[in-house]
């Protein structure tokens, strides 16, 4: 295990020591050093928790990526997703709501943070509905593959999978969703859904279309093949998973530099998790483990749309997530079992 999660080890012992040093430079307290350690701990299970099923869905990508493309995703994409997403994402946010200057944000991050905070919060919807459009996408493209071979829950999985003889169908059921939504919330929020989710659909749509052609070897030959678009596909997934993360973190804490901290120490263990599924083979191994991961990712889909009407807490989102994924390993475990039992 030291070999998959040393770094991340590495990492926590690091970032908890920063946190103990920010509660100490804002508070000049033992106990509030010592509040602001307990909260960067539990932003970081919080991000572990909610990004498992994001680690899955690297590790399947990743196997079929070239591996200098692989080490550049888990170099320059970590980086990227712990201070991309993790910080530059709410400063862009203040930045384009409160129409300052990324100097000033800093500025209002650091000396008020309250404020901070009620400009992320404002901006929930259209990050929620952007979200939420982006990954519904990812799940129901999944399931509604007509080359899908395994099913998971068997009835509902093969008929999605058939549904798959129908061009479009998961952008019609994304619309559709968004649709009802949008009737659903007031008249005030609607147009900014609506825009946000359309949006989220065209992204995902953008980075597929891009994906085939950049990776295809009419353009880029034989070494990039599974390459770069793999590459923005995981960036751009990563950051939807992290809008749920990143917005949930200011309910423990008003603070921009320790909920950095905090969802910086998880990412590198989802990153070493994404390292140690890949070279150990862990989804060959246990078969209907990705389908838990994607079934996870349909269920966060659905909440992030459900959290523009009223809030759910992150402790649901999180045991939703690890619920199905769990699932589908005590499903793969009894498979292997009984195949072991058949020879």
């Amino acid at each position: 295990m030291l070999k998959y999660f040393g770094w991340a080890y590495g990492v926590t012992v690091v970032g908890l020591a920063l946190a103990f040093w920010v509660g100490w430079a804002y508070t000049s307290t033992l106990s509030g050093a010592l509040g602001f350690l307990m909260i960067g701990a539990i932003l970081a299970v919080l991000e572990i928790s909610l990004s498992f099923d994001n680690a899955i869905v690297n590790a399947n990508k990743l196997d079929k990526m070239t591996p200098v493309w692989r080490h550049r995703f888990l170099t320059w994409g970590i980086v990227i997703a712990v201070f991309g997403m993790r910080i530059l994402f709410p400063l862009l946010v203040v930045v384009v709501a409160a129409h300052i200057n990324p100097v000033e944000a800093i500025r209002l991050a650091a000396t008020q943070p309250a404020r901070y905070a009620e400009i992320i919060n404002d901006a929930h919807l259209s990050i929620a509905a952007f979200g939420g459009a982006f990954l519904m996408m990812v799940s129901l493209s999944w399931f509604v593959d007509a080359e899908k071979e395994i099913d998971w829950i068997k009835g509902l999985e093969k008929a999605m999978r058939k549904c798959g003889a129908f061009r479009g169908i998961e952008i019609a059921i994304v619309l559709l969703l968004v649709l009802i939504f949008s009737m659903i919330l007031p008249d005030a929020e609607t147009g900014t859904f609506l825009f946000a989710a359309v949006f989220g659909i065209v992204t995902f749509l953008a980075v597929e279309i891009l994906g085939h052609v950049l990776d295809s070897s009419a353009t880029t030959g034989q070494v990039a093949r599974g390459g770069l678009g793999a590459f923005l596909y995981l960036e751009v997934l990563d950051a939807s998973f992290s809008f749920d993360g990143v917005i949930g973190a200011f309910a423990l804490t008003q603070n921009l530099f320790l909920i950095a901290i905090g969802l910086g120490i998880g990412a590198m263990y989802v990153r070493s998790m994404t390292i140690m599924l890949v070279e150990r083979k862990t989804l060959a191994e246990f078969r209907y483990l990705e389908h838990g991961a994607f079934w996870s990712i349909l269920i966060l889909s659905l909440i992030m749309f459900a959290q523009t009407l009223f809030h759910v807490p992150e402790v649901i989102t999180g045991l939703l997530g690890a619920g199905f994924i769990g699932l589908s390993l005590m499903s793969s475990l009894r498979h292997n079992r009984q195949c072991r039992a058949a020879e």
